[in-house]
């Protein structure tokens, strides 16, 4: 609806333009038999850099309800395992199937919604996908067999990626490098909090005999639903080649001329993207030493992350005879760690501001962005320590509470620090160099999702957290390392020194 509205504008605009052009200029341009090119400038007001910052702030708010809403079906129904398991009569191993099947449809679409997003635009691709998406999550409430809840748990996962794959992309659609400062740990915030919150909610769920264990994929559809049609009515395309597509046909309509054209309608086709790009994600994640540490490092957060929606049950429910809800309360204090983080953002916009000289429209260091990593790389494995070699019944909940604490500051310090370094370096290829992490992320996140439970019964709680801890510890000095110089080169690797893609030359 909103992008509809601005498509009509996009038209009035470019009639109030033609009509103060030169009449006998045009004639003579169309005598010429050539292409028109139709592009923008910096300060063109149809390039979403240049919108107003409340317009970018509302549609930011919107993009992060939709994220929120999304990641949040991902880890809802995790603390209802026992009686999802009992429904359907299988074992809790293998009702984490669930969790695990979701992260697979993620890391599966993550292959293709970059290039979806980038041939029909950043809007459509939201909006199709979250409507598929929507009648999978009433799939899984409505589901009477374990087969058919876990094939609707992998399509909400698959259609899900299109908002949680991409957002970063729309983020730099909207925002210059400065301003990315304040903006990105707010995304960061609905990517990673979501997951932590949603266990809070589910199990009181799950524990009120009035409502039962299906009610939390029934609040997942209720909330993903209000979600779906703000973004319908007010989240706009900020796509600037699709923006230009948009304007060259209404020129086109208006002028009778077919020669005015965009870039981007004469670059490839989605087919040929695909071709292109499909192989691209594997070829950064194993050529670029980049995107395979610092990838690595948020496999670790993310592995850990749902690897503590079955290893809770461990770490606090029976260390500490929890009921369901309180042991769902407990990821409140991940949730709270990442939210404490979050209110650095008007710091890091000031730091990033100063360190530009306040000079409008500059590009920031990449190595800047890695600070909250730096910062929060040896506090990772420490918290991972203190939550494994606290967890005595003698020992105070709250020294358990306070590690998750550390640990959600760190999961989002990271994932910001990951994100923002990989976009200022890789610029025009941030897309793919963040597909390629995704995808990779989400595979072997699912991947753990499975094992959680037979690790924490196997070795327990102390030493799986001290595995967990010893690998957090080998990924410390990284940002380190990258920010010392050796990351610069590395994030513009040769092969993307030495071409450019065809669509672009």
């Amino acid at each position: 609806m909103w992008s509809y509205m601005q498509d009509r504008r996009i038209a009035r605009q470019v009639r109030r333009d033609l009509e103060k052009f030169d009449t006998e200029r045009r004639k003579q341009q169309d005598e010429k038999n050539e292409r028109i090119w139709v592009l923008a400038d910096d300060d063109d007001p149809l390039n979403p850099l240049n919108w107003s910052l409340l317009s970018r702030t509302k549609n930011i708010a919107i993009l992060s309800l939709l994220i929120f809403t999304q990641a949040w079906a991902g880890a809802a129904e995790s603390v209802a395992n026992s009686d999802a398991s009992q429904e359907f009569g299988v074992s809790k191993v293998a009702e984490n199937l669930s969790t695990a099947m979701y992260l697979f449809g993620i890391s599966s679409g993550s292959l293709f919604v970059g290039t979806i997003s980038e041939t029909v635009g950043r809007n459509p691709t939201y909006l199709g996908a979250t409507f598929c998406y929507l009648f999978f999550v009433l799939g899984s409430a409505l589901s009477k067999s374990f087969g058919g809840f876990i094939v609707c748990r992998y399509l909400v996962g698959l259609f899900g990626s299109a908002t949680l794959a991409i957002n970063g992309s729309s983020v730099q659609d909207m925002f210059r490098p400065v301003k990315r400062a304040f903006v990105f740990p707010v995304i960061a915030w609905a990517n990673v909090a979501a997951p932590a919150i949603a266990p809070i909610a589910g199990g009181w769920v799950t524990t009120t005999p009035s409502l039962g264990w299906r009610w939390t994929e029934w609040i997942t559809l209720i909330i993903s639903a209000f979600a779906f049609l703000v973004a319908l009515l007010f989240l706009p395309e900020t796509y600037l080649p699709i923006l230009l597509d948009w304007k060259a046909r209404h020129l086109r309509q208006a002028t009778g001329c077919s020669r005015y054209v965009s870039h981007h309608a004469s670059s490839q086709s989605f087919i040929q993207r695909v071709k292109t790009k499909l192989v691209m994600p594997a070829t950064f994640f194993t050529t670029e030493p980049v995107i395979a540490v610092l990838g690595g490092y948020l496999i670790l957060l993310y592995a850990l992350l749902f690897s503590f929606l079955s290893g809770f049950d461990y770490v606090f429910k029976n260390t500490y005879d929890l009921s369901t809800g309180l042991e769902g309360s407990c990821f409140g204090a991940i949730a709270a760690g990442a939210t404490a983080f979050t209110f650095l953002a008007p710091g890091l916009y000031s730091w990033a501001r100063y360190r530009t000289a306040f000079v409008r429209g500059s590009d920031v260091l990449p190595e800047f962005r890695l600070w909250p990593a730096m910062l929060a790389g040896p506090l990772l494995p420490a918290s991972l320590f203190w939550l494994g070699w606290t967890n005595f019944p003698g020992v105070n909940i709250w020294s358990g509470l306070s590690a998750c604490f550390v640990f959600g500051v760190c999961l989002i310090a990271i994932y910001v620090s990951t994100y923002e370094y990989i976009i200022d370096s890789y610029k025009d290829h941030a897309a793919i160099a963040l597909a390629s992490i995704t995808m990779v992320r989400y595979f072997v996140a699912g991947g753990i999702a499975m094992a959680a439970r037979p690790m924490y019964e196997g070795i327990g709680v102390h030493w799986t957290m001290t595995l967990w801890g010893c690998v957090a510890v080998l990924l410390a000095p990284a940002p380190v390392a990258f920010f010392g110089g050796g990351g610069r080169d590395c994030g513009r690797g040769a092969n993307l020194r030495s071409g450019r893609r065809k669509d672009e030359r």
